[in-house]
């Protein structure tokens, strides 16, 4: 008797530490992110020449050309983002980082743009190698985590690696999501976070 009370008790006993250590993993894995959209409003960001609103809970891109911007700067981080075109046959947006100003006249910054347009989502034209097929899933929310550090770059479409490239040549600069609705329709974007990383040389 006393043997198979020792049996159940170690069976609880890892039960509970396994119970816990799963608690710890989620709990680590939520440290450090920052919700950049809350929700509710668009606080830590300017909207750039469009119109953006929030609709229950989600950031819609609702008219013109232009950026909704942090008001921060980020150097390298991992940005975690869900989107969703609401135009069925023709999509077109982007999410711009690593840039400090807009051409004066112009819409949107020369780079880098994580593009959102209908078969190129995910692709970043001014970085070689930065492109993917087959990922997104046309008329549903999608996901990318950006991952920026030093002059190297990695995207993740929907739990899936898409590309890994390097040739970054800016440090520093906004993060933005792009409206482009008279050509690409509106989008709603939603759960948009970011992790700061440490400096790429600081673990050199």
């Amino acid at each position: 008797m006393i043997k198979t009370h020792a049996i159940l008790f170690s069976f609880v006993v890892s039960i509970l530490c396994s119970g816990i250590a799963v608690e710890t993993s989620r709990a680590d894995e939520q440290k450090d992110w920052v919700d950049l959209f809350n929700g509710k409003d668009l606080a830590g960001w300017d909207v750039l020449k469009c119109e953006a609103v929030v609709e229950d809970g989600m950031l819609l891109l609702k008219s013109g050309d232009g950026l909704v911007q942090t008001k921060q700067q980020f150097a390298d981080f991992i940005l975690d983002v869900e989107w969703k075109a609401l135009n069925a046959n023709q999509w077109d947006s982007g999410i711009y980082f690593r840039y400090t100003s807009v051409p004066q006249g112009g819409p949107w910054p020369r780079r880098y743009q994580v593009n959102i347009r209908k078969g190129m989502e995910g692709n970043v034209g001014a970085l070689p190698g930065a492109k993917s097929k087959g990922l997104i899933v046309p008329g549903d929310w999608n996901r990318f985590q950006l991952t920026v550090r030093g002059s190297e770059a990695s995207l993740e479409i929907n739990g899936k690696p898409a590309w890994k490239a390097d040739g970054l040549k800016t440090e520093k600069g906004f993060i933005s999501l792009q409206a482009e609705v008279p050509h690409g329709g509106q989008f709603l974007f939603r759960k948009v976070r970011i992790k700061v990383l440490p400096a790429a040389n600081e673990n050199k």
